[in-house]
């Protein structure tokens, strides 16, 4: 059946933000909790009136305090690396100490956590990491967006009936696929000097379907240019027997660059989106 691109493209969507896209409690939670022995202890250390003594004395009982400091300025590794206004470079490790308590004592206080912890701007040091974790969380949200697309069609793939490592599979090298099915590749490969990957590879009895899965919230150069490398890849893939190139995008940043998606709906068979996979296209391509 003919479709009309212009009709197609109505159907795009502008989000896919599903619940967990915004933030991720979960992982904000198991993140603070991994230090909440070593804040409760550092905690003992709120409004005191020697701050310096006591944070010696509580390091020297127990040093396993220093693996929350880095949370404490939202850094994840265990090494930082300071250099003074002298020119003097510290690499400074929290998991196990490598400098004495006083050099500790100087980050403690140049980095400004004596006066949070001394002056009580914080109540709890827990709660202040949870709210650390929240911000940080938020930070990771575009690479939590960049799966989203691959979450939604791995959705429709398990709901069409298919079973990971069973009947489709996630992330696969045109090396595996040869591999495993002994089709030859090698002109998608450019003669076996590509490193191409699918984000998914579906097996049916008949036939051998790579996916690729992507989604443009907004425009940009790059959208031509998958538009073009994708076109291609089709092509390439029309002289693979047994195997089919099949591509889920959508989002409304190809409003931008529908003409280049445009020539690429009109010379590949299988280009779909959202809308096309809520309306059971799975069950029609994968036969």
């Amino acid at each position: 059946m003919t479709r009309n691109f212009a009709e197609w493209l109505l159907t795009f969507t502008d989000s896919i933000a599903n619940y967990k896209y915004y933030i991720d409690f979960e992982t904000i939670y198991k993140n603070a909790e991994m230090y909440k022995i070593e804040l409760n202890m550092m905690n003992t250390l709120i409004g005191s009136n020697d701050i310096e003594k006591d944070f010696e004395q509580l390091l020297k009982k127990y040093p396993e305090i220093l693996q929350c400091i880095p949370t404490l300025l939202a850094v994840r590794q265990y090494e930082m690396i300071v250099l003074d206004d002298d020119g003097n470079k510290f690499e400074y490790n929290f998991k196990k100490m490598n400098y004495n308590v006083q050099q500790y004592k100087i980050f403690m206080r140049e980095t400004g956590l004596f006066e949070l912890i001394e002056k009580h701007l914080v109540n709890n040091l827990y709660d202040y990491v949870l709210g650390v974790e929240a911000g940080l969380n938020s930070n990771a949200r575009k690479n939590r967006g960049g799966h989203l697309m691959e979450n939604v069609v791995e959705r429709f793939i398990q709901k069409a009936g298919f079973k990971k490592n069973e009947t489709y599979f996630k992330e696969m090298y045109l090396q595996d696929i040869e591999k495993k099915w002994k089709l030859d590749m090698s002109f998608i490969s450019n003669k076996n000097t590509s490193t191409k990957r699918f984000d998914f590879v579906v097996k049916t009895d008949k036939c051998i379907y790579g996916i690729e899965t992507n989604f443009y919230a907004s425009g940009g150069s790059k959208l031509n240019e998958t538009a073009r490398s994708y076109k291609m890849i089709a092509e390439e893939a029309e002289r693979v027997v047994g195997f089919e190139f099949v591509w889920f995008t959508d989002g409304e940043g190809w409003i931008s660059a529908k003409n280049n998606l445009r020539e690429t709906f009109e010379s590949m068979n299988n280009i779909y989106n959202i809308n096309d996979m809520k309306n059971g296209i799975m069950k029609d391509i994968f036969k």
